[in-house]
């Protein structure tokens, strides 16, 4: 367990400290949410709109972040447009096809048969609870809708606030194994940290009076060719500016995460955020 004056230390400097932002020194001497949040100005900067999630309905971002699970996200494409091709991306699609022939499609995604099931799970719970309507289950209160996707068979808290967020446009921070990563390797939270522990702390370095700045890349500023994806529907949906925030954010990791900050050989050297590592003069 994390130490609670990682979550709570130094809220009021939250997003306020710009002359910390071209040295580790003056990073380190922040708190862990204004770190965060130099961090996510850092990276804007850089790359700018990460233009996430890549989807033309709120239901194929929620099939996508099932299938998403324990498989890289281009087996997902391909099977998304497996689906698509069918005419099968939709809920009564998903609801209608035999289990056996759902499994057959999504093949790709890995963890067919568990995927399968998962989702026909999902649409059951929609229709049971909520007649069949996004628009009704997204107009939840949020921790209530959280805690209702969690007792879905196969919804952990990644999936949930993927479909809270990406989906819904709820704001909520997504955790996954590069925030980890980079957080480790940076000092800000440990590894090891439970789920819960290091969303409190993204998300309090951006609700502090909503102080987030409307932010453009630099010019010439470099850009991972692969780093961002091309504007779709959900990606460029009417959201609150902390949804997006916390949207971008986590695009943003991403990208540090898959070119950079490797899971071994690391690309240091190049990474935006090298600037900010310990020991880095």
């Amino acid at each position: 367990m994390c130490p609670l004056w990682f979550i709570l230390s130094g809220v009021s400097t939250v997003l306020t400290t710009a002359d910390a932002e071209d040295s580790e020194a003056g990073a380190a001497s922040l708190s862990k949410q204004a770190q965060v949040g130099l961090y996510y100005r850092t990276l804007f900067r850089t790359w700018g709109r990460q233009h996430w999630w890549p989807a033309q309905s709120r239901f194929e971002v929620i099939v996508g972040a099932y299938l998403t699970q324990n498989t890289a996200w281009t087996n997902v494409e391909r099977t998304l447009q497996q689906l698509r091709s069918q005419g099968l991306l939709n809920l009564k699609g998903i609801r209608e096809t035999p289990l056996s022939q759902l499994e057959s499609l999504i093949r790709s995604a890995g963890y067919f048969r568990q995927k399968a099931r998962r989702l026909k799970t999902f649409v059951a719970f929609l229709d049971e609870r909520y007649a069949g309507s996004l628009d009704h289950m997204f107009a939840q209160p949020t921790e209530k809708l959280r805690a209702e996707l969690l007792l879905l068979n196969g919804v952990g808290p990644e999936t949930a606030d993927s479909i809270l967020l990406y989906a819904g446009q709820h704001p909520v921070f997504v955790v996954d194994a590069y925030t980890r990563r980079i957080f480790d390797r940076h000092g800000i939270l440990p590894a090891n940290c439970s789920y819960e522990e290091i969303r409190s702390l993204c998300e309090s370095a951006f609700d502090v009076g909503a102080r987030v700045p409307s932010l453009g890349a630099k010019r010439g500023a470099r850009l991972h060719p692969s780093t961002r994806h091309t504007p779709s529907k959900m990606s460029l949906a009417k959201r609150t500016p902390l949804a997006q925030v916390y949207n971008e954010m986590h695009g943003l990791i991403v990208g540090v995460g898959k070119h950079y900050c490797l899971k071994s050989k690391p690309k240091c050297d190049d990474c935006p955020l090298q600037k900010f590592l310990p020991g880095v003069k």
